[in-house]
């Protein structure tokens, strides 16, 4: 599993194959058959791994959040930690490529969306902010877009904070 999330990044989706992650992990390319189905199905568990563990601190922030703008903040914050070049922006960025292509992957990954996108909404729905479900889905559109953005030019330093902000805050319609 480690040496899937550290090869798709590194490799592209499409570039790792059972000889390159077995060797990268040290084990017989056969072990790998031996525990998983194929190689799309242990690329998928560790990519949605991954992902689950990246989006599960979602929870902390919103118990630390008195209001929904500082909700917006602190998930601003969080998203500050990734560059969109480092490992795990670019396991998301392969991951969502993948699920393009991949069925199963995008039934899987969504499940993983639709969580996250319902925790941040209780959330919003706590704060009394409008329509929550629909904020929270533009708010998890607009984390993903910032780290696909960082990639190739970063924002504006300190805009996206703000403007969400404003958002959550009935301060954009």
């Amino acid at each position: 599993m480690r040496a899937a999330r550290e090869l798709v990044p590194a490799r592209g989706w499409t570039a790792v194959s059972t000889r390159t992650l077995a060797e990268h992990a040290g084990v017989a390319p056969g072990l790998v058959h031996y525990h998983f189905a194929s190689l799309q199905a242990l690329l998928v568990e560790a990519a949605v791994g991954a992902l689950r563990d990246a989006l599960g601190g979602v929870d902390a922030l919103l118990r630390q959040a008195a209001t929904a703008g500082e909700l917006v903040e602190l998930l601003v914050a969080e998203v500050d930690r990734y560059t969109g070049t480092d490992p795990a922006s670019l396991l998301a960025t392969e991951t969502y490529l993948a699920a393009t292509r991949d069925q199963d992957l995008r039934r899987e990954l969504v499940v993983v969306l639709e969580d996250f996108r319902d925790r941040i909404a209780r959330g919003l729905r706590e704060h009394g902010v409008p329509d929550p479900d629909a904020t929270a889905a533009v708010l998890a559109a607009v984390i993903d877009g910032v780290l696909l953005h960082r990639a190739l030019t970063p924002l504006p330093g300190g805009a996206v904070a703000p403007v969400l902000r404003r958002i959550v805050e009935g301060g954009g319609r």
